[in-house]
């Protein structure tokens, strides 16, 4: 589900696989959520940068936000290939 979103999926690709993996794997649906609800969070937290490009604040913000999205998916990869749920930071827990 990670690595989806590295290569130009990132919602809708855990989205799907978590839909359809959900009930067979507790540790799919906890690290699916968690992904998800990151996903989500940092896509509205990139919307409002774009806003803000109009006033130049948002536009440092919104390399700060693709940046950590990046390095936090990355990290996200590794503590999955150990078996462990990464709970990413400044996540709203909407799942």
């Amino acid at each position: 589900m990670h690595i989806l979103c590295l290569v130009g999926f990132p919602i809708l690709g855990p989205l799907v696989i978590w839909l359809i993996k959900k009930d067979q794997s507790s540790y799919l649906d906890r690290q699916g959520r968690e992904l998800l609800n990151f996903q989500i969070s940092y896509f509205v937290y990139a919307l409002i940068s774009f806003v803000l490009c109009f006033v130049f604040i948002g536009i440092p913000l919104l390399v700060i936000v693709g940046v950590a999205s990046i390095v936090l998916t990355i990290i996200g990869i590794v503590k999955a290939a150990e078996g462990n749920v990464y709970r990413f930071p400044l996540t709203i827990r909407l799942l």
